[in-house]
């Protein structure tokens, strides 16, 4: 009998701050061998960028892992409301959006799909997958919680970037390992990154 294969994550990554997130929980699942569709706003690439001097799609491929990279991610541009992920009848194990800026969260709670990250988000929700999303923010308005609450009450996960500080890190990387676990944990993904509470 034949192990089933893993449906892929839809991982997208918008404008927020949080670029080194992006970049650890996307090179844990290349290392885990885990089929991901990525999806980048035009400010997700700015953000890398500015953050992580990671210019454009190759600089990315290079910083998560060329082979993995090129076995394992499958890119979908953020014009493209057509694309596979935009589809309920393609399965998928859920969707995280990280980081994700506070107008991505408005749109995706309002609804308006105007982009391809919008659109799958959308088609996550409705079709009862995960739906993980990764804020950075400080401190946040009261359009931003309520905008939040209302993509959870549609059955989505609010994760923000707050790492824990109980396992006593070592240093920025412990931190941003922190984050990545918690996002794999969600999506269900069996990983063994960073310290879990004994």
């Amino acid at each position: 009998m034949t192990k089933p294969v893993a449906l892929p994550v839809v991982f997208a990554l918008t404008g927020a701050s949080g670029a080194p997130y992006a970049i650890r929980l996307l090179r844990a699942l290349v290392d885990l061998k885990r089929e991901t569709w990525l999806v980048v706003s035009a400010h997700g690439f700015r953000l890398l960028k500015t953050e992580s001097d990671v210019g454009d799609l190759d600089e990315l491929r290079l910083a998560v892992g060329a082979a993995g990279f090129d076995g394992y991610v499958k890119v979908f541009d953020d014009g493209d409301r057509g694309a596979a992920p935009a589809s309920g009848s393609v399965l998928t194990a859920g969707m995280v959006i990280c980081p994700c800026s506070m107008g991505t969260i408005a749109s995706i709670a309002a609804g308006t799909s105007r982009s391809l990250v919008e659109r799958a988000a959308d088609v996550t929700l409705k079709e009862r997958r995960k739906l993980v999303v990764v804020p950075r923010e400080s401190p946040l308005s009261a359009i931003h919680l309520e905008n939040m609450l209302r993509l959870t009450r549609a059955g989505g996960v609010v994760l923000p970037a707050s790492p824990g500080f109980y396992n006593k890190p070592q240093g920025a990387d412990e931190l941003v390992d922190f984050i990545a676990a918690r996002v794999l944990d969600q999506l269900g993904v069996t990983h063994e990154l960073g310290k879990r509470w004994a």
